[in-house]
């Protein structure tokens, strides 16, 4: 699996030479969605960001993942729907890095929805959600670029990550 990401990540980079100016500047939105990895399930997500302050955004975020399994003979299916805020810090500036990459850390809280059968012996409940991540974009267009994100809970402890695509309108 990552030598497939290094692939695709390389071959994006090889693509263009015009880029876009990260991160978003006050006034700026945007949509971002693709896949994550997850020890339930493969969640898909969507959400969208907004430029509020120099190297500063907000945003929300959406995701949903089925996640399928087995206990004595018994077969269970559980289905995970997020709903979480974020605020991000960018790096750009502080760090002079180039406009076609953005790179940020910040944290999601948000509320988690988890849908299993009555009878299901597995710990998956509903609640709050709290994580820091960090992450990066590449663009190799103007308003569309690629994006990664590693999250982590409170504890320390990795919660997953997500890989995606990024445009800016």
């Amino acid at each position: 699996m990552k030598k497939i990401i290094v692939v695709i990540a390389l071959a994006f980079l090889s693509i263009s030479s015009t880029f876009a100016q990260a991160p978003l500047s006050k006034g700026e939105k945007q949509l971002n969605a693709g896949v994550g990895l997850s020890g339930w399930g493969i969640p898909i997500y969507a959400g969208m960001d907004f430029g509020v302050f120099k190297d500063i955004t907000v945003g929300f975020e959406g995701s949903f993942r089925y996640y399928h399994e087995s206990w004595a003979g018994t077969d269970y299916t559980s289905k995970i729907f997020g709903f979480y805020g974020n605020g991000n810090y960018h790096f750009n500036s502080l760090l002079k890095i180039p406009s076609n990459f953005d790179v940020y850390a910040g944290l999601n809280l948000g509320f988690y929805i988890w849908s299993s059968p009555a009878h299901y012996p597995g710990s998956g409940t509903s609640g709050l959600g709290l994580d820091a991540h960090v992450g990066g974009r590449y663009f190799f267009k103007d308003n569309f670029g690629i994006n990664l994100e590693l999250s982590a809970d409170p504890f320390g402890n990795l919660g997953g990550g997500k890989f995606g695509i990024t445009y800016i309108f």
